[in-house]
């Protein structure tokens, strides 16, 4: 008689897989209602529609926040090799990101559930949060990536940017909150702090930004799985058009009187920066574009990183409407219109992948 051994069955431990990146469908969910409050076309429907939308993204916020914190304190040492890996580590930067995403949402969404005042200070407090742990974020990363032993595997990848596009949220966020804080000083003081966080994203995003240039060029696309992660530079050409127009545009509150000419300036400075900014958008979503396809005919598989196809295009949408806003031109306002129907394809898509994926357990419990 033959004896077969014991098959050994794996027990699965709940939050064992939890990863940064998950705050990913956050933003990209976020970013979905956000930008459908400031397209310049509303209807009712819409808007309703956002409100919904927007409150997906606050329950998977919280879920995916507790989530988070569970897989800290039930599997730490799995939670800080992830800190520690070179590309994981990046993703750091999706929590902060969701934090304003949802914030700005209930600042332009919320009223309708919560009252103003409620509104108000949930957005408030989530910006607060979300500024304050971006700003360690595009800190602590570079500085464990530059202090790192381990250099073997460094190459500059498009997920570098995560880092560093927070303080370009928070400045564009920023800028929804200006009319909520009394005249004066305050008012003053949260416009120089937005600009501060602009230049200081703009500036590393930048350096970053050609550093991913130059790896593609001279490397080669990332891994297959890896070539959605493209988009991620969009985000910050996206987000910087948006807060440069939204700074540019409520400067007029804080800058009046004598300092009006300092307003008219800003004003013209966020519209010069978009239409050229929007140039090399143009370009590097083209770009990504083509990527995209050159690795969907290589077996492109669903992941994560399909993600990255939403909150970088969303950032798109809000720059064009702040844009076509500031412009007044009519063409830059339908490009918001279109660009934010291919958000809706993309997010539709993304999102109907991860839920059969959760369902599957084939993102919860990876092989």
């Amino acid at each position: 008689m033959t004896v077969t051994a014991p098959t050994r069955v794996v027990r699965r431990q709940p939050f064992e897989h939890i990863t940064p990146n998950w705050f990913a469908a956050v933003m990209g969910t976020g970013i979905v209602a956000t930008a459908a409050a400031t397209l310049p076309v509303q209807s009712p429907a819409l808007h309703v529609f956002a409100v919904a939308v927007w409150v997906c993204a606050a329950t998977a916020l919280v879920v995916i926040g507790v989530a988070f914190a569970m897989h800290w304190i039930g599997h730490r040492d799995r939670a800080v090799t992830y800190a520690r890996h070179p590309v994981m580590v990046q993703f750091y930067g999706a929590p902060p990101m969701a934090l304003l995403t949802v914030g700005a949402g209930a600042g332009l969404l919320g009223t309708d559930l919560l009252g103003s005042t409620a509104a108000t200070a949930l957005f408030a407090g989530l910006w607060i949060a979300g500024t304050i742990t971006g700003l360690l974020t595009s800190v602590v990363v570079p500085f464990r990536m530059i202090t790192s032993v381990h250099r073997e595997q460094v190459t500059a990848l498009p997920a570098w940017l995560m880092p560093v596009v927070p303080p370009m949220v928070s400045a564009s966020t920023g800028a929804l909150l200006l009319p909520h804080l009394p005249e004066g000083q305050w008012r003053l003081a949260l416009l120089c702090a937005c600009y501060a966080m602009f230049g200081l994203s703009l500036i590393v995003g930048m350096i970053t930004l050609t550093l991913i240039y130059g790896r593609l060029l001279h490397g080669g696309l990332p891994p297959v799985d890896a070539a959605p992660t493209v988009w991620i530079t969009l985000g910050l050409i996206g987000q910087s058009i948006t807060a440069a127009n939204l700074l540019g545009t409520d400067a007029s509150t804080v800058f009046t009187g004598a300092q009006s000419s300092i307003a008219v300036g800003l004003h013209v400075f966020g519209i010069g920066y978009g239409l050229i900014m929007g140039g090399f958008g143009v370009l590097m979503f083209a770009l990504a574009t083509a990527l995209t396809v050159h690795a969907a005919r290589r077996n492109l598989g669903f992941s994560l990183t399909w993600w990255s196809f939403t909150f970088p295009v969303g950032t798109c949408v809000t720059g064009a409407s702040a844009l076509g806003h500031a412009l007044n031109f009519g063409a830059v306002q339908a490009l918001a219109v279109a660009l934010y129907l291919l958000l809706l394809a993309a997010w539709f898509t993304v999102a109907t992948r991860t839920l059969r994926g959760i369902r599957r357990g084939d993102l919860l419990y990876p092989a």
